[in-house]
């Protein structure tokens, strides 16, 4: 995703509820909580980022809302890194929920 555009990841964004709702399955809340609040954490960077609460989907909202020519490089590559961090958290929230 090194490479993603806003519109990557306003979709990446917009499903992060589901995937960690999939990612933790049956699993109980004990079994991911440390990864999950490190995820939450980092939707929280995003919102601050983006201006708004941090909620998912409203980050999704403001990454889909800013025109082209209004992204900065900055603030472009840390949402791509962001959002690596939450792919790398969804994927080892799922290995412990496959543990339990």
């Amino acid at each position: 995703m090194s490479a993603a555009s806003p519109d990557d990841l306003a979709i990446a964004f917009r499903s992060v509820a589901r995937r960690l709702k999939e990612a933790q399955a049956d699993a109980p809340g004990e079994v991911t909580a440390s990864p999950t609040a490190e995820l939450h954490g980092l939707v929280e960077q995003a919102g601050r980022l983006m201006g708004t609460s941090a909620d998912p989907g409203a980050v999704a909202d403001a990454i889909a809302s800013l025109p082209a020519d209004q992204w900065d490089d900055g603030t472009l590559d840390r949402l791509r890194t962001i959002a690596l961090d939450i792919g790398r958290l969804l994927r080892h929230i799922a290995t412990l929920a496959e543990r339990d």
